[in-house]
């Protein structure tokens, strides 16, 4: 086989990252946009030692999982990689990835798994979007999503896994730009003004954020912006986001005030959160309260415990706790992070939490060694990298009765799962839990116990 060669084969498995994988000649060949059971016609793209890359071409015969897409831009868009698959064939393919990981990363054979929590509607249930605005070929302003992997726009103000609302904000956005003559950012020039449209919307509040992302400190008249956008049922906050930098990273520090407050609310659960433009908050609330439910079952709290929360961000699963424990700790690297993680335990009346700022590899050993600090129970919620080693040893040393993890990455937590469980722990009980239907990315909770 050799680039540009046109073959046949069947899919037989899926990578991490969702593109098909069939075998041909002892090589694996990575498909994107294939179903396992499909038999594809296929491109080589690039071939390696023992394995190539191929452009899907044709399905000859489709799998008994493969669906229509219901998005017209879902295999050009990087935001969906599995729109094509039925969905209890995704929420499979997320089950056998999560004990692929545990299984080969972290050496684990017999762990017994709940069956993974899947969504009743896999759609619309984003509470947050960002849109990329620029320019086609023709000058035109567009905006919509990144094709995978690139910076080009596709164009898209209807996305299916988005609320309804979007596409109106979006419409009025791009409306107000032609008519007023406001440019888009060109990230190849770095000129041009309007460069993101951040979207918020309270799944129970209703409450409507829009912040546009702006290489300045003004757009001109965009108080008829404003007036519009004020017009949508639920608008409450319509900010700027300054960013002047030639950067790939979409928000800036600074916020300015166009028209209403600078936040909206919203609640998991029984408790309410404030979310800023800049707040961490989990996408899909749905899940998300699905998610914090089964770490505090797994945290199994009488209200005598002591519990450290690291990786806390705005003290999403923190003040989930507090309603059970004696006393919960959080720690979080961002300092605004930690600001709103105090403005929540206060608007919410919760007095048994204090939270830390600094890096959670740090302060907990820092403080353990400093104060001789004691835990029952220890909650991690890293990013995708995972918990650092000395964050891992402290927690060995601390002797917490229970450890939940709650993971982003199967692979990072099968690492970490793998050094803990050597050093007196065990799994008790796990479940993924589908935060992103139609992505690959799955979330995954997990109960350690003392041996």
């Amino acid at each position: 086989m050799k680039k540009d060669d046109l073959i046949q084969v069947k899919i037989e498995d899926m990578g991490a990252d969702g593109a098909g994988i069939g075998k041909m000649d002892g090589f694996a060949l990575f498909i994107k946009d294939a179903v396992i059971g499909d038999v594809v016609e296929a491109k080589i793209m690039k071939m390696k030692k023992n394995y190539g890359y191929a452009r899907l071409m044709r399905v000859l015969e489709p799998s008994p999982w493969r669906v229509t897409a219901p998005c017209p831009v879902a295999r050009q868009c990087g935001g969906c990689q599995l729109q094509a698959m039925a969905y209890e064939a995704q929420l499979r393919f997320k089950e056998n990835k999560i004990q692929n990981n545990l299984k080969r990363i972290g050496g684990f054979d017999n762990i017994w798994l709940e069956p993974i929590c899947g969504m009743d509607n896999p759609f619309g249930y984003r509470n947050k979007a960002q849109f990329p605005v620029g320019t086609d070929k023709t000058g035109r302003i567009i905006t919509g999503f990144y094709a995978g992997r690139t910076h080009s726009i596709i164009e898209n103000r209807r996305c299916l896994l988005g609320v309804p609302e979007n596409e109106k904000i979006l419409d009025a956005v791009v409306d107000f730009m032609e008519k007023e003559h406001i440019s888009a950012y060109d990230e190849s020039t770095g000129k041009g003004l309007v460069r993101h449209v951040l979207i918020r919307y309270g799944f129970t509040t209703k409450e409507i954020m829009v912040c546009l992302v702006v290489n300045g400190h003004k757009v001109r008249k965009i108080e008829k912006l404003a007036e519009r956008l004020a017009e949508i049922p639920g608008m409450t906050s319509i900010t700027l986001n300054v960013n002047r930098k030639r950067t790939n990273v979409i928000l800036g520090d600074e916020i300015l005030s166009v028209w209403g407050r600078g936040y909206i609310e919203d609640y998991i659960g029984g408790i309410k959160y404030r979310i800023s433009p800049l707040s961490f908050y989990q996408v899909n609330p749905v899940q998300t309260k699905k998610l914090y439910e089964k770490a505090l079952e797994y945290a199994a709290l009488t209200g005598n415990e002591t519990v450290w929360d690291l990786y806390c961000g705005i003290g999403t699963i923190s003040l989930f706790l507090a309603q059970k424990a004696k006393q919960v700790y959080g720690v979080e690297i961002v300092p605004a992070a930690i600001e709103d993680a105090r403005n929540n335990a206060r608007i919410n009346g919760i007095t048994n939490v204090g939270f830390f700022v600094g890096k959670a590899e740090e302060v907990l050993p820092q403080m353990y060694e400093r104060d001789g600090i004691s835990a029952d129970v220890i909650v991690v919620d890293p990013p995708r990298k995972g918990c650092d080693e000395s964050l891992l040893d402290t927690i060995v040393k601390m002797e917490p009765e229970r450890v939940v993890y709650v993971s982003c990455d199967s692979a990072t937590l099968a690492r970490d799962l793998k050094y803990l469980c050597e050093r007196g722990y065990e799994v008790v009980s796990g479940q993924g839990v589908d935060q992103f239907p139609m992505s690959v990315h799955v979330e995954t909770c997990v109960l350690l116990g003392r041996k």
